[in-house]
Protein backbone atom coordinates (compact mmCIF):
# COMPACT_ATOMS: atom_id res chain seq x y z
CA UNK A 1 0.00 0.00 0.00
CA UNK A 2 1.89 3.32 -0.94
CA UNK A 3 -0.07 7.23 -0.25
CA UNK A 4 -0.04 9.51 2.01
CA UNK A 5 -3.39 9.16 4.56
CA UNK A 6 -4.82 11.88 6.43
CA UNK A 7 -7.06 11.16 9.55
CA UNK A 8 -9.09 13.06 11.35
CA UNK A 9 -10.66 11.62 14.64
CA UNK A 10 -10.75 13.29 18.12
CA UNK A 11 -10.35 10.25 19.66
CA UNK A 12 -6.17 9.51 20.22
CA UNK A 13 -6.57 6.20 20.80
CA UNK A 14 -8.19 5.49 16.82
CA UNK A 15 -5.48 8.38 15.52
CA UNK A 16 -2.68 6.59 17.27
CA UNK A 17 -3.94 2.66 16.26
CA UNK A 18 -4.72 3.78 12.29
CA UNK A 19 -1.44 5.22 12.31
CA UNK A 20 0.33 2.80 13.35
CA UNK A 21 -1.71 0.17 11.57
CA UNK A 22 -1.28 2.43 7.80
CA UNK A 23 2.34 3.09 8.26
CA UNK A 24 3.11 -0.77 8.96
CA UNK A 25 0.95 -1.07 5.67
CA UNK A 26 4.03 1.22 4.04
CA UNK A 27 1.75 4.72 4.04
CA UNK A 28 2.77 8.35 5.28
CA UNK A 29 0.36 9.52 7.63
CA UNK A 30 -0.91 12.83 9.13
CA UNK A 31 -3.55 12.52 11.74
CA UNK A 32 -5.17 15.23 13.74
CA UNK A 33 -8.41 15.61 16.16
CA UNK A 34 -9.60 18.77 14.02
CA UNK A 35 -11.56 19.29 10.89
CA UNK A 36 -10.12 22.11 10.48
CA UNK A 37 -6.22 21.45 10.34
CA UNK A 38 -7.89 18.52 8.05
CA UNK A 39 -9.00 21.15 5.62
CA UNK A 40 -5.76 23.27 5.75
CA UNK A 41 -3.84 19.51 4.88
CA UNK A 42 -5.93 19.27 1.88
CA UNK A 43 -5.80 22.91 0.71
CA UNK A 44 -2.28 22.20 0.74
CA UNK A 45 -2.38 19.38 -1.65
CA UNK A 46 -1.42 16.87 1.36
CA UNK A 47 -3.30 13.66 0.96
CA UNK A 48 -4.05 10.72 -1.19
CA UNK A 49 -7.18 9.28 1.06
CA UNK A 50 -9.00 10.90 3.77
CA UNK A 51 -10.47 9.09 6.56
CA UNK A 52 -12.71 11.03 9.07
CA UNK A 53 -14.97 10.96 11.79
CA UNK A 54 -18.43 12.68 11.81
CA UNK A 55 -18.90 14.02 14.88
CA UNK A 56 -16.12 15.96 15.95
CA UNK A 57 -15.34 19.02 18.20
CA UNK A 58 -15.63 21.87 15.33
CA UNK A 59 -17.62 20.40 13.16
CA UNK A 60 -19.07 17.77 11.01
CA UNK A 61 -16.83 14.95 9.25
CA UNK A 62 -19.64 14.38 6.74
CA UNK A 63 -20.59 18.53 6.13
CA UNK A 64 -16.59 18.67 5.53
CA UNK A 65 -16.94 16.40 1.75
CA UNK A 66 -18.28 18.66 -0.48
CA UNK A 67 -15.43 21.03 0.47
CA UNK A 68 -13.01 18.57 0.40
CA UNK A 69 -14.67 17.94 -3.19
CA UNK A 70 -14.26 21.38 -4.55
CA UNK A 71 -10.47 21.71 -3.31
CA UNK A 72 -9.70 17.86 -4.61
CA UNK A 73 -11.60 16.15 -6.55
CA UNK A 74 -10.09 13.79 -6.84
CA UNK A 75 -9.14 12.39 -3.20
CA UNK A 76 -11.20 10.07 -1.54
CA UNK A 77 -13.07 10.16 1.77
CA UNK A 78 -13.61 7.45 3.60
CA UNK A 79 -16.03 7.73 6.68
CA UNK A 80 -16.31 5.89 10.21
CA UNK A 81 -18.82 7.21 12.52
CA UNK A 82 -20.29 5.60 16.11
CA UNK A 83 -23.47 7.35 14.86
CA UNK A 84 -24.62 3.97 13.37
CA UNK A 85 -27.87 4.99 11.58
CA UNK A 86 -29.62 4.80 8.61
CA UNK A 87 -28.75 8.93 8.51
CA UNK A 88 -25.24 8.46 8.48
CA UNK A 89 -25.35 5.80 5.80
CA UNK A 90 -27.80 8.14 3.46
CA UNK A 91 -25.72 11.51 3.94
CA UNK A 92 -22.53 9.57 3.89
CA UNK A 93 -23.54 8.60 0.19
CA UNK A 94 -24.88 11.84 -0.66
CA UNK A 95 -21.52 13.12 -0.34
CA UNK A 96 -19.68 11.13 -2.36
CA UNK A 97 -17.81 9.40 0.40
CA UNK A 98 -15.69 6.42 -0.95
CA UNK A 99 -17.08 4.09 1.83
CA UNK A 100 -18.60 4.39 5.11
CA UNK A 101 -17.71 2.20 7.98
CA UNK A 102 -19.21 2.55 11.72
CA UNK A 103 -17.61 2.22 14.71
CA UNK A 104 -16.42 -0.14 16.18
CA UNK A 105 -15.35 -1.64 12.73
CA UNK A 106 -13.23 -4.18 11.98
CA UNK A 107 -9.13 -2.97 11.62
CA UNK A 108 -8.80 -5.47 8.47
CA UNK A 109 -11.96 -4.43 6.87
CA UNK A 110 -10.74 -0.99 7.16
CA UNK A 111 -7.41 -1.72 5.72
CA UNK A 112 -8.64 -3.30 2.64
CA UNK A 113 -11.19 -0.42 1.87
CA UNK A 114 -8.22 2.08 2.54
CA UNK A 115 -6.12 0.25 -0.27
CA UNK A 116 -8.58 -0.14 -2.49
CA UNK A 117 -9.68 3.90 -1.84
CA UNK A 118 -5.75 4.71 -2.65
CA UNK A 119 -5.64 2.02 -5.77
CA UNK A 120 -8.65 3.63 -7.33
CA UNK A 121 -8.83 7.16 -6.89
CA UNK A 122 -11.58 8.94 -8.29
CA UNK A 123 -10.81 10.32 -11.76
CA UNK A 124 -11.28 14.22 -11.94
CA UNK A 125 -13.45 13.74 -15.09
CA UNK A 126 -15.69 11.58 -12.37
CA UNK A 127 -19.38 13.58 -12.60
CA UNK A 128 -20.06 15.97 -9.30
CA UNK A 129 -21.60 14.30 -6.48
CA UNK A 130 -25.23 15.54 -6.40
CA UNK A 131 -26.01 17.74 -3.23
CA UNK A 132 -26.12 16.73 0.26
CA UNK A 133 -28.53 16.19 1.97
CA UNK A 134 -30.42 19.09 3.18
CA UNK A 135 -30.95 20.33 6.98
CA UNK A 136 -34.40 19.00 7.58
CA UNK A 137 -32.87 15.15 7.30
CA UNK A 138 -31.35 14.53 10.44
CA UNK A 139 -31.12 11.45 12.91
CA UNK A 140 -34.83 11.46 13.77
CA UNK A 141 -35.23 10.04 17.56
CA UNK A 142 -38.19 8.22 16.50
CA UNK A 143 -36.73 6.52 14.02
CA UNK A 144 -35.41 2.67 15.19
CA UNK A 145 -33.02 2.32 12.25
CA UNK A 146 -30.11 1.64 14.11
CA UNK A 147 -27.52 -1.01 13.86
CA UNK A 148 -23.48 -1.74 13.89
CA UNK A 149 -24.72 -5.11 12.82
CA UNK A 150 -23.24 -6.01 9.65
CA UNK A 151 -26.89 -7.42 8.14
CA UNK A 152 -28.18 -4.09 9.05
CA UNK A 153 -25.07 -1.87 7.82
CA UNK A 154 -25.71 -4.13 4.10
CA UNK A 155 -29.37 -2.88 4.58
CA UNK A 156 -28.66 1.00 5.23
CA UNK A 157 -26.00 0.66 1.92
CA UNK A 158 -28.69 -0.67 0.00
CA UNK A 159 -31.28 2.29 1.10
CA UNK A 160 -28.95 4.68 0.71
CA UNK A 161 -27.94 3.45 -2.78
CA UNK A 162 -31.16 3.30 -4.45
CA UNK A 163 -32.98 5.75 -2.56
CA UNK A 164 -33.85 8.26 -5.07
CA UNK A 165 -33.64 5.93 -8.01
CA UNK A 166 -36.87 5.72 -9.97
CA UNK A 167 -37.38 1.59 -8.99
CA UNK A 168 -40.11 0.09 -6.99
CA UNK A 169 -38.52 -0.96 -3.48
CA UNK A 170 -39.77 -4.50 -1.72
CA UNK A 171 -38.92 -4.56 1.82
CA UNK A 172 -39.15 -8.28 2.97
CA UNK A 173 -38.76 -9.83 6.65
CA UNK A 174 -40.30 -11.07 9.75
CA UNK A 175 -43.22 -9.63 11.47
CA UNK A 176 -41.92 -6.94 14.64
CA UNK A 177 -38.94 -6.34 12.26
CA UNK A 178 -39.65 -2.78 11.44
CA UNK A 179 -40.26 -2.99 7.60
CA UNK A 180 -42.91 -0.25 7.72
CA UNK A 181 -40.15 2.19 9.11
CA UNK A 182 -37.61 1.60 6.61
CA UNK A 183 -40.65 1.86 4.03
CA UNK A 184 -41.45 5.48 5.42
CA UNK A 185 -37.80 6.16 5.05
CA UNK A 186 -38.10 5.81 1.76
CA UNK A 187 -40.19 8.72 1.42
CA UNK A 188 -39.26 11.29 4.16
CA UNK A 189 -35.09 10.37 3.71
CA UNK A 190 -35.59 11.18 -0.25
CA UNK A 191 -36.27 14.20 -2.95
CA UNK A 192 -40.18 12.76 -3.14
CA UNK A 193 -40.20 13.74 0.57
CA UNK A 194 -42.25 17.21 0.00
CA UNK A 195 -44.80 15.53 -2.46
CA UNK A 196 -47.74 12.96 -1.61
CA UNK A 197 -47.75 9.85 0.40
CA UNK A 198 -50.05 7.56 1.18
CA UNK A 199 -50.60 4.33 2.71
CA UNK A 200 -52.68 0.63 0.84
CA UNK A 201 -53.92 -1.69 2.91
CA UNK A 202 -55.63 -4.49 2.80
CA UNK A 203 -58.34 -2.85 4.05
CA UNK A 204 -58.28 -0.47 1.13
CA UNK A 205 -59.44 -2.86 -1.44
CA UNK A 206 -62.22 -1.00 -2.95
CA UNK A 207 -61.32 0.33 -6.90
CA UNK A 208 -62.26 3.71 -5.35
CA UNK A 209 -59.82 3.37 -2.05
CA UNK A 210 -57.30 2.17 -4.53
CA UNK A 211 -57.58 5.72 -7.20
CA UNK A 212 -57.62 7.62 -3.47
CA UNK A 213 -54.56 6.41 -2.56
CA UNK A 214 -52.83 6.71 -5.85
CA UNK A 215 -54.18 10.26 -6.35
CA UNK A 216 -52.92 11.56 -2.54
CA UNK A 217 -49.39 9.50 -3.44
CA UNK A 218 -48.84 11.55 -6.69
CA UNK A 219 -45.51 12.28 -7.41
CA UNK A 220 -44.72 10.99 -4.34
CA UNK A 221 -44.80 7.58 -2.66
CA UNK A 222 -47.36 4.54 -2.18
CA UNK A 223 -46.97 2.58 -0.10
CA UNK A 224 -48.49 -0.82 -0.15
CA UNK A 225 -48.81 -3.23 3.07
CA UNK A 226 -48.42 -6.75 2.23
CA UNK A 227 -49.71 -6.90 -1.16
CA UNK A 228 -49.88 -10.67 -0.68
CA UNK A 229 -52.48 -10.26 1.64
CA UNK A 230 -54.79 -8.49 -0.77
CA UNK A 231 -57.74 -10.62 -2.71
CA UNK A 232 -57.48 -11.66 -6.25
CA UNK A 233 -59.56 -8.51 -7.44
CA UNK A 234 -57.56 -6.00 -5.49
CA UNK A 235 -54.69 -7.33 -7.19
CA UNK A 236 -55.77 -7.10 -10.65
CA UNK A 237 -57.30 -3.64 -9.30
CA UNK A 238 -54.12 -2.44 -7.95
CA UNK A 239 -51.82 -3.66 -11.34
CA UNK A 240 -54.51 -1.90 -13.25
CA UNK A 241 -53.65 1.33 -11.80
CA UNK A 242 -49.80 0.72 -12.38
CA UNK A 243 -50.18 0.22 -15.96
CA UNK A 244 -52.39 3.34 -15.65
CA UNK A 245 -49.49 5.41 -14.55
CA UNK A 246 -46.71 3.66 -17.14
CA UNK A 247 -48.95 4.30 -19.98
CA UNK A 248 -50.29 7.47 -19.23
CA UNK A 249 -50.08 11.21 -19.74
CA UNK A 250 -48.66 11.69 -16.25
CA UNK A 251 -46.17 8.97 -16.01
CA UNK A 252 -44.02 11.82 -14.87
CA UNK A 253 -46.02 11.83 -11.96
CA UNK A 254 -46.41 7.86 -10.97
CA UNK A 255 -45.45 7.64 -7.16
CA UNK A 256 -42.82 5.31 -6.33
CA UNK A 257 -43.76 2.44 -5.32
CA UNK A 258 -42.85 0.92 -1.52
CA UNK A 259 -44.23 -2.37 -0.70
CA UNK A 260 -43.83 -4.49 2.03
CA UNK A 261 -44.23 -8.45 2.75
CA UNK A 262 -43.09 -11.54 4.81
CA UNK A 263 -39.84 -13.13 4.86
CA UNK A 264 -40.30 -15.06 1.65
CA UNK A 265 -42.34 -13.42 -1.12
CA UNK A 266 -41.25 -15.97 -3.78
CA UNK A 267 -43.19 -18.34 -1.55
CA UNK A 268 -46.33 -15.95 -1.77
CA UNK A 269 -46.08 -15.93 -5.25
CA UNK A 270 -45.71 -19.59 -6.04
CA UNK A 271 -48.89 -20.63 -3.68
CA UNK A 272 -50.93 -18.38 -5.70
CA UNK A 273 -51.15 -15.70 -2.59
CA UNK A 274 -49.65 -13.04 -5.03
CA UNK A 275 -49.84 -12.63 -8.41
CA UNK A 276 -46.26 -12.69 -10.47
CA UNK A 277 -47.23 -10.30 -12.50
CA UNK A 278 -47.97 -7.81 -9.73
CA UNK A 279 -44.51 -9.12 -7.74
CA UNK A 280 -42.40 -8.14 -10.52
CA UNK A 281 -43.73 -4.56 -10.77
CA UNK A 282 -43.15 -4.31 -7.11
CA UNK A 283 -39.95 -6.26 -6.70
CA UNK A 284 -37.46 -3.92 -9.07
CA UNK A 285 -35.16 -4.47 -5.33
CA UNK A 286 -35.75 -6.42 -2.57
CA UNK A 287 -34.42 -5.17 1.06
CA UNK A 288 -34.49 -8.19 3.63
CA UNK A 289 -34.75 -6.34 7.36
CA UNK A 290 -32.73 -8.87 9.39
CA UNK A 291 -34.79 -10.22 12.62
CA UNK A 292 -33.53 -9.19 15.79
CA UNK A 293 -32.14 -12.80 16.79
CA UNK A 294 -29.26 -12.29 13.73
CA UNK A 295 -28.06 -8.80 15.05
CA UNK A 296 -27.69 -8.89 19.07
CA UNK A 297 -25.13 -6.87 19.19
CA UNK A 298 -28.04 -4.24 17.97
CA UNK A 299 -30.41 -5.23 21.05
CA UNK A 300 -28.43 -2.92 24.45
CA UNK A 301 -28.23 0.18 22.08
CA UNK A 302 -31.90 0.04 21.00
CA UNK A 303 -33.35 -0.89 23.87
CA UNK A 304 -31.77 2.45 25.09
CA UNK A 305 -32.86 4.24 22.03
CA UNK A 306 -36.48 2.98 23.00
CA UNK A 307 -36.48 3.29 26.49
CA UNK A 308 -35.40 7.17 25.62
CA UNK A 309 -37.77 7.39 23.10
CA UNK A 310 -40.52 6.23 25.50
CA UNK A 311 -39.48 9.14 28.09
CA UNK A 312 -39.88 11.27 25.43
CA UNK A 313 -43.46 10.42 24.92
CA UNK A 314 -44.45 10.63 28.92
CA UNK A 315 -43.00 7.70 30.70
CA UNK A 316 -40.90 7.50 33.36
CA UNK A 317 -37.06 8.06 32.41
CA UNK A 318 -35.42 4.53 32.78
CA UNK A 319 -31.71 2.80 32.39
CA UNK A 320 -30.95 -0.47 32.10
CA UNK A 321 -28.59 -2.07 34.66
CA UNK A 322 -26.08 -4.31 33.65
CA UNK A 323 -27.60 -7.52 34.62
CA UNK A 324 -31.05 -6.35 32.45
CA UNK A 325 -29.04 -5.62 29.84
CA UNK A 326 -27.28 -8.91 29.11
CA UNK A 327 -30.81 -10.59 29.95
CA UNK A 328 -32.41 -8.97 27.09
CA UNK A 329 -29.03 -9.01 25.18
CA UNK A 330 -29.82 -13.22 25.28
CA UNK A 331 -33.20 -13.23 24.82
CA UNK A 332 -34.30 -14.42 20.92
CA UNK A 333 -37.56 -12.01 20.78
CA UNK A 334 -39.48 -13.27 18.02
CA UNK A 335 -41.64 -10.54 17.78
CA UNK A 336 -38.30 -8.73 17.00
CA UNK A 337 -38.02 -4.76 17.27
CA UNK A 338 -42.15 -4.64 17.95
CA UNK A 339 -41.60 -6.97 21.22
CA UNK A 340 -38.60 -5.31 22.33
CA UNK A 341 -40.33 -2.16 22.14
CA UNK A 342 -43.29 -3.35 24.02
CA UNK A 343 -40.87 -4.96 26.75
CA UNK A 344 -39.33 -1.52 27.20
CA UNK A 345 -42.29 0.51 27.64
CA UNK A 346 -43.59 -2.20 30.00
CA UNK A 347 -40.70 -1.85 32.22
CA UNK A 348 -40.25 1.76 31.97
CA UNK A 349 -43.60 1.62 33.21
CA UNK A 350 -43.37 -1.05 35.95
CA UNK A 351 -39.85 -0.74 37.20
CA UNK A 352 -39.92 0.22 40.86
CA UNK A 353 -36.77 2.41 40.55
CA UNK A 354 -34.74 4.93 37.85
CA UNK A 355 -32.16 1.59 36.88
CA UNK A 356 -34.47 -1.45 35.44
CA UNK A 357 -32.57 -4.44 37.42
CA UNK A 358 -31.95 -7.77 36.51
CA UNK A 359 -34.97 -9.09 38.07
CA UNK A 360 -37.53 -6.76 36.73
CA UNK A 361 -36.22 -7.87 33.07
CA UNK A 362 -36.31 -11.58 33.90
CA UNK A 363 -39.83 -11.31 35.18
CA UNK A 364 -40.72 -9.33 31.93
CA UNK A 365 -39.39 -11.40 30.05
CA UNK A 366 -41.39 -14.51 31.51
CA UNK A 367 -44.55 -13.00 30.81
CA UNK A 368 -44.38 -11.65 27.40
CA UNK A 369 -46.65 -13.63 25.14
CA UNK A 370 -44.61 -13.99 21.69
CA UNK A 371 -45.60 -12.76 18.74
CA UNK A 372 -46.87 -15.21 15.70
CA UNK A 373 -44.01 -15.12 13.26
CA UNK A 374 -43.30 -17.94 10.51
CA UNK A 375 -40.53 -19.72 11.01
CA UNK A 376 -38.71 -22.04 14.08
CA UNK A 377 -38.02 -18.73 15.81
CA UNK A 378 -41.45 -18.03 16.92
CA UNK A 379 -40.90 -18.70 20.68
CA UNK A 380 -38.34 -17.31 23.31
CA UNK A 381 -35.45 -18.92 23.77
CA UNK A 382 -31.48 -18.21 24.82
CA UNK A 383 -28.76 -16.96 22.15
CA UNK A 384 -25.36 -18.23 22.22
CA UNK A 385 -24.31 -14.77 20.38
CA UNK A 386 -21.06 -12.84 21.49
CA UNK A 387 -19.82 -12.88 25.34
CA UNK A 388 -21.35 -9.84 26.84
CA UNK A 389 -19.08 -7.86 29.57
CA UNK A 390 -21.26 -8.64 31.77
CA UNK A 391 -22.18 -12.28 32.41
CA UNK A 392 -25.46 -12.57 34.43
CA UNK A 393 -25.98 -14.59 37.34
CA UNK A 394 -27.37 -18.33 37.32
CA UNK A 395 -30.38 -17.13 38.58
CA UNK A 396 -30.72 -14.37 35.75
CA UNK A 397 -30.19 -16.52 33.13
CA UNK A 398 -32.68 -16.36 30.02
CA UNK A 399 -32.33 -20.36 29.75
CA UNK A 400 -34.88 -20.59 32.04
CA UNK A 401 -37.25 -18.71 30.02
CA UNK A 402 -40.07 -20.84 28.27
CA UNK A 403 -37.92 -23.30 27.90
CA UNK A 404 -38.75 -27.28 28.25
CA UNK A 405 -39.02 -28.72 31.55
CA UNK A 406 -36.17 -31.00 30.73
CA UNK A 407 -33.84 -29.02 28.70
CA UNK A 408 -33.35 -31.77 25.78
CA UNK A 409 -32.66 -29.98 22.53
CA UNK A 410 -35.29 -32.13 20.70
CA UNK A 411 -38.44 -30.99 23.12
CA UNK A 412 -37.53 -27.53 22.57
CA UNK A 413 -37.70 -27.86 19.03
CA UNK A 414 -41.22 -29.76 18.98
CA UNK A 415 -42.25 -27.01 20.85
CA UNK A 416 -41.46 -24.38 18.20
CA UNK A 417 -42.49 -26.22 15.15
CA UNK A 418 -45.82 -27.18 16.94
CA UNK A 419 -46.32 -23.81 17.66
CA UNK A 420 -45.42 -22.61 14.00
CA UNK A 421 -48.20 -25.38 12.47
CA UNK A 422 -50.69 -23.64 15.55
CA UNK A 423 -50.28 -20.41 14.14
CA UNK A 424 -51.94 -21.63 10.70
CA UNK A 425 -55.35 -22.88 12.73
CA UNK A 426 -57.06 -25.50 9.94
CA UNK A 427 -54.72 -23.86 7.31
CA UNK A 428 -51.75 -26.01 6.74
CA UNK A 429 -48.12 -24.05 6.54
CA UNK A 430 -47.63 -23.03 3.00
CA UNK A 431 -45.51 -25.85 0.81
CA UNK A 432 -41.84 -26.48 1.19
CA UNK A 433 -41.70 -26.82 4.41
CA UNK A 434 -39.28 -29.58 5.26
CA UNK A 435 -36.09 -27.43 3.56
CA UNK A 436 -37.67 -24.10 4.76
CA UNK A 437 -37.25 -25.29 8.53
CA UNK A 438 -34.09 -26.95 7.80
CA UNK A 439 -32.39 -23.30 5.91
CA UNK A 440 -34.26 -21.82 9.60
CA UNK A 441 -31.97 -23.68 11.88
CA UNK A 442 -29.00 -24.57 9.82
CA UNK A 443 -28.38 -20.62 9.28
CA UNK A 444 -28.82 -19.65 13.15
CA UNK A 445 -26.31 -22.75 13.59
CA UNK A 446 -23.52 -21.46 11.19
CA UNK A 447 -23.99 -18.05 12.27
CA UNK A 448 -23.48 -18.96 16.59
CA UNK A 449 -20.93 -21.59 15.59
CA UNK A 450 -19.07 -18.81 13.75
CA UNK A 451 -19.63 -15.90 16.83
CA UNK A 452 -18.70 -18.94 19.01
CA UNK A 453 -14.96 -19.67 16.76
CA UNK A 454 -14.68 -15.49 16.35
CA UNK A 455 -15.41 -15.83 12.39
CA UNK A 456 -12.66 -18.52 12.21
CA UNK A 457 -13.66 -20.23 9.44
CA UNK A 458 -10.93 -23.03 9.84
CA UNK A 459 -12.29 -23.75 13.13
CA UNK A 460 -15.78 -23.52 12.54
CA UNK A 461 -15.54 -25.91 10.61
CA UNK A 462 -13.60 -28.46 12.94
CA UNK A 463 -16.27 -27.46 15.26
CA UNK A 464 -19.32 -28.60 13.38
CA UNK A 465 -17.81 -31.75 11.44
CA UNK A 466 -17.96 -30.75 8.10
CA UNK A 467 -15.39 -29.65 5.06
CA UNK A 468 -14.17 -26.10 5.40
CA UNK A 469 -15.56 -25.71 1.33
CA UNK A 470 -18.77 -27.36 2.18
CA UNK A 471 -18.40 -23.81 5.19
CA UNK A 472 -17.85 -21.79 2.47
CA UNK A 473 -20.44 -22.67 0.40
CA UNK A 474 -23.13 -23.18 2.94
CA UNK A 475 -22.28 -19.41 3.97
CA UNK A 476 -22.53 -18.27 0.68
CA UNK A 477 -25.86 -19.77 -0.31
CA UNK A 478 -27.18 -18.33 3.16
CA UNK A 479 -26.30 -14.78 2.23
CA UNK A 480 -24.10 -15.05 5.72
CA UNK A 481 -21.65 -12.16 6.53
CA UNK A 482 -18.12 -13.58 8.27
CA UNK A 483 -16.34 -11.05 10.58
CA UNK A 484 -13.41 -11.62 12.42
CA UNK A 485 -13.57 -10.46 15.66
CA UNK A 486 -10.91 -7.85 15.78
CA UNK A 487 -12.55 -5.12 16.93
CA UNK A 488 -10.92 -1.69 17.12
CA UNK A 489 -13.08 0.12 19.96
Amino acid sequence: MDGTVLIADDDRTIRTVLTQALTRAGCRVHATGSLAQLLRWVEEGRGDLVITDVMMPDGNGIDMIPAIRKLRPDLPVIVISAQNTIVTAIRATEAAAFDYLPKPFDLPDLMVRANQALSRRARKSDPAPVAIASPEIAADPTLPLIGHAPAMQSLFRMVARVLNADLPVMIAGEAGVGKTVVARSFHDLSDRRDAGFAVLTSADLSEEAIHRAGERATGGTLLIEDPAGFGTAAQARLIGLIEAWEVGPARNQMPRLVSTTGPEPQTDVAAGRLRADLYYRLAGVTITVPPLRSRVDDIPPLARHLLARAASQGLPQRSLSEGATAMIRSYAFPGNVRELENLMRRLALTAAGAEISDAEARAALQESVPVGVSGVASAPRPVAAAPSSVSPTPAATPAAIAEPANGRLSQSVEMHLQRYFDLHGDQLPPPGLYDRILREIEKPLLEIALDATGGNQLRCADLLGINRNTLRKKLTDLNIEVTRRRKLM
